[in-house]
């Protein structure tokens, strides 16, 4: 979906006084709906990366016992905890009155929620993953648990390099 699909579509939910404030408000009101709605998103996200914690903390725990933990399983842990921050953590948009970098318009604010629409896929192929090795643990089965760990470490690290990517999408490099 294009920015203008986005921005139109949040436009076409407003309500009147959000369409009064845009008018006096230079598109207020629609900047602030794109963020809130971005804010939503990020909150789903980082609530998947606490449950998956809360997932690999109990596959960790059977691979101790059953001596098969690596230290794959321990980086997991880490690796879920940074890039969760980094989620719930993230910047929204705002700059301030005098900020040398510009104002961020709808646009970009728009372009930012279509970037973390399309990471969708991503933390689901992460949460499906640990669901599987997390069932395979249970049953006691430990063949290429190492194997598997690092696989999960590997998503888990690609989808933190496209999220850093996301910063880069509030302000485009321009010349």
């Amino acid at each position: 979906m294009s920015e203008k699909e986005t921005i139109e579509k949040v436009k076409d939910r407003q309500g009147l006084l959000a369409k009064i404030q845009n008018i006096f408000g230079l598109g207020y009101a629609t900047k602030e709906d794109l963020r809130e709605i971005d804010k939503k998103l990020r909150d789903l996200y980082f609530a998947d990366f606490k449950n998956l914690r809360h997932k690999w903390e109990e596959i960790y725990m059977s691979a101790l016992n059953a001596g098969k933990a690596t230290d794959d399983f321990k980086k997991v842990i880490q690796i879920i905890d940074r890039v969760g921050e980094k989620v719930h953590h993230a910047g929204y948009g705002y700059a301030g009155l005098m900020d040398r970098k510009g104002h961020i318009r709808e646009t970009e604010i728009a372009r930012v929620l279509n970037y973390d629409k399309t990471l969708s896929d991503e933390i689901q192929n992460i949460v499906k993953a640990v669901g599987e090795f997390y069932s395979e643990t249970q049953n006691g089965n430990w063949t290429e648990a190492a194997a598997k760990a690092r696989n999960i470490k590997s998503l888990i690290l690609g989808f933190e390099s496209k999220w850093d990517e996301r910063e880069k999408q509030f302000r485009l490099m321009e010349v």
